[in-house]
């Protein structure tokens, strides 16, 4: 059953950690950042993104909650704050690996028409 907490706690979620992770290139960052903290100019090099691109896709991650910031010297490190992030999107990686080998098996499934 749906309850109006449900929907409110899967809002949020949307919301907050859902709509981050809708990039590629964020997710990208995350893992990179699971390696080890970075800087930005580290990660843009890492990833082959422009430095400009990089930033703004930190800071929405900073804003969601996902990575943080800490300066140091002259740079700013940026990590991970929860590292159970890169265990969902393992998870969901899974889902997807599973998903693409059943249409793979399906598509072999497929009588071929020029036989």
């Amino acid at each position: 059953m749906v309850t109006s907490s449900l929907t409110q706690e899967i809002t949020q979620l949307h919301a907050g950690i859902c709509s981050a992770l809708a990039d590629p290139s964020r997710i990208l960052i995350l893992y990179a950042l699971n390696e080890n903290p970075k800087n930005v100019g580290d990660l843009a090099r890492e990833l082959a993104i422009s430095q400009p691109t990089t930033s703004r896709h930190l800071n929405l991650l900073r804003e969601r909650g996902i990575v943080s910031a800490q300066r140091e010297g002259q740079s700013v490190i940026y990590s991970l704050n929860d590292v159970r992030i890169i265990q969902a999107l393992d998870l969901l990686r899974a889902v997807l690996a599973s998903k693409l080998t059943s249409q793979a098996a399906l598509i072999e499934n497929i009588p071929n028409k020029t036989e």
